[in-house]
C-alpha cells in the first residue's frame, strides 16, 4: 500500500504504525452485519462495536498510542475529557506506570467519573463544558509541569483512532460508506486517513448532534447555534481541533447533524435489537441513517458504535421514553361512575383487550371530575402503537370515557 500524505503531518503509515504499537493492548473489536437494522433502514448495515473495548470506547486507541511515545523524563500527564478519553488515559497510564490527572466537566455522567477514578487517575471536576475543562487542564499542566494531552487535536491520537477504519475495512472490504461520530474530530480524521488509503472512493460521513454542530459549521461554512444539554455528551465539543478539521475538510465528503430524538431512538434500537449498550455519541451514526434513509438505502454502510458509557439512569429514561414513543407503554385516564365494581370492570376490560396494567392511580378528589364520578389513571403495556389504538377503541366501545393525555 502506497503511503497517502495528508494534512497535519499524519499519514497512513502513522496509522499502520499505531496499529502495530497498540496491538494486544486494546481489543480488536468485531464488525458485524445487522440483519434487523438493515431491514429497518433499507441499507446493508455493518456495525463496529467499539463499546466492547475494556473502557467501552474507541478512545483508548489514541490514548495508548500517545502514551507509548512519551519521553522517559515526563513526570505525568493531564488531559480534559468528558469521560471516554479520560478512561482510556487512566487505564493505560496506570498500566504503564504513568501518573494521570483528568479534568472533567462538572456535568459529566457519574458512571464516567467513578470509572475514571477507579482506573487510577486523579479526577478534577471543574467547568460546565468540555471547553472550560480544557482551559483548566492547561492551567494544571503549567502548574505541575505535566504533559498536556489533547483528546483529538494531536497527531498521535489521530493516528491511533484511525486504526478503527483499518479493522473495519479488513473485515468488510467493500463498504460503500462509513458513518462516523464526530465531536473534536480525532476519530473521523484518523479514519478518513486510513479509509482514503485503503478504499479511495468510499464515502465518508461525519455526524454531530444538532446542539453541537461545530465540525459541520467548520466544514460547510455554516453558523448553526452551538450549546445546550445533549444525550450525545461525549461529542459535545464547541471548538474542534485544528488538525482534525484540516484533515476532515480535505478528506471527508460531508458532516451532518441529527436531532436528539433520533439519537435516543438509536440508543434504544442498539439495546433492543443488538442487545448492546450504546451511549448517545456512540449511537449517533445510526441516528444519521435513520434521519436520511434515502441516502443509504441499498448501500453497504459501516457504522461506528463508538462507545457504551451511558449513565444507568439516562439509559432507563431513554428506554422508557422509547416504549412510550412506540406505543408500548402508555398512560390512560378513564372516567368511571363512582360506584362499587367500576374499577374492577375497567381492569377486566383492559385485560380482555390484551393490555397489561402496570400501575393504577385511583383519583377521587380531582375537582375537574364530576362529583358522582371518579378518575383512574392506568399505565398499561401494549405490543405496539396499533395494539394501543385497538385497546383505546375497545374501551370506548364498551362505554368507557378514555383520554390518552390531559
Amino acid at each position: 500500500m502506497n503511503d497517502v500524505p495528508t494534512p497535519a503531518s499524519v499519514t497512513f503509515a502513522d496509522v499502520e504504525a499505531a496499529a502495530e504499537r497498540i496491538a494486544g493492548a486494546v481489543t480488536r473489536t468485531p464488525t458485524a452485519a445487522s440483519r434487523t437494522l438493515s431491514e429497518i433502514t433499507g441499507a446493508e448495515v455493518f456495525v463496529k462495536f467499539e463499546n466492547l473495548q475494556f473502557t467501552a470506547s474507541y478512545k483508548e486507541r489514541g490514548a495508548l498510542n500517545r502514551l507509548l511515545q512519551l519521553g522517559p523524563d515526563v513526570p505525568g500527564v493531564v488531559t480534559a475529557s468528558a469521560g471516554n478519553f479520560a478512561q482510556g488515559v487512566a487505564h493505560h497510564a496506570t498500566r504503564l506506570g504513568r501518573p494521570a490527572t483528568i479534568v472533567m466537566p462538572a456535568t459529566t455522567p457519574a458512571v464516567k467519573v467513578s470509572r475514571t477514578s477507579v482506573l487510577g487517575a486523579e479526577v478534577i471536576l471543574r467547568g460546565e463544558t468540555f471547553d472550560e475543562a480544557s482551559a483548566i487542564a492547561r492551567e494544571v499542566a503549567a502548574e505541575r509541569g505535566l504533559e498536556l494531552l489533547s483528546p483529538f487535536d494531536d497527531a498521535d491520537v489521530i493516528a491511533g483512532q484511525g486504526t478503527v477504519a483499518l479493522e473495519m475495512l479488513a473485515d468488510v472490504a467493500d463498504l460503500d460508506v462509513l458513518v462516523v461520530p464526530v465531536g473534536g474530530g480525532g476519530l473521523l480524521a484518523g479514519m478518513a486517513i486510513a479509509a482514503r488509503a485503503l478504499a479511495p472512493s468510499i464515502e465518508l460521513v461525519g455526524v454531530q448532534s444538532e446542539r453541537y454542530p461545530s465540525v459541520h459549521n467548520a466544514m460547510h461554512d455554516d453558523d448553526l447555534a452551538i450549546g445546550g444539554a445533549t444525550i450525545a455528551d461525549g461529542i459535545a465539543v464547541a471548538k474542534p481541533g485544528d488538525r482534525p478539521v484540516e484533515i476532515i475538510r480535505r478528506l471527508v465528503d460531508r458532516v451532518e447533524v441529527v436531532d436528539e430524538t433520533l439519537v435516543e431512538q438509536a440508543v434504544g434500537l442498539y439495546l433492543e435489537i443488538e442487545k448492546s449498550v450504546a451511549e448517545g455519541s456512540g449511537a449517533i451514526s445510526l441516528a444519521e441513517v435513520l434521519a436520511r434513509p434515502d441516502r443509504y438505502r441499498g448501500r453497504r454502510v459501516g457504522l461506528v458504535l463508538s462507545g457504551g458509557n451511558i449513565d444507568l439512569r439516562q439509559l432507563a429514561s431513554v428506554t422508557l421514553r422509547s416504549l412510550v414513543r412506540t406505543g408500548r407503554l402508555t398512560r390512560l385516564w378513564v372516567e368511571l361512575d363512582d360506584r362499587p365494581g367500576s374499577l374492577g370492570r375497567i381492569t377486566t376490560d383492559v385485560g380482555e383487550l390484551g393490555g397489561n396494567i402496570i400501575e393504577v392511580i385511583h383519583q377521587r378528589l380531582d375537582p375537574t371530575v364530576h362529583a358522582r364520578a371518579t378518575e383512574v389513571e392506568l399505565t398499561i403495556e401494549t405490543s405496539d402503537r396499533a395494539h394501543l389504538d385497538d385497546v383505546v377503541a375497545g374501551l370506548a366501545a364498551r362505554g368507557h370515557r378514555v383520554r390518552t393525555h390531559h
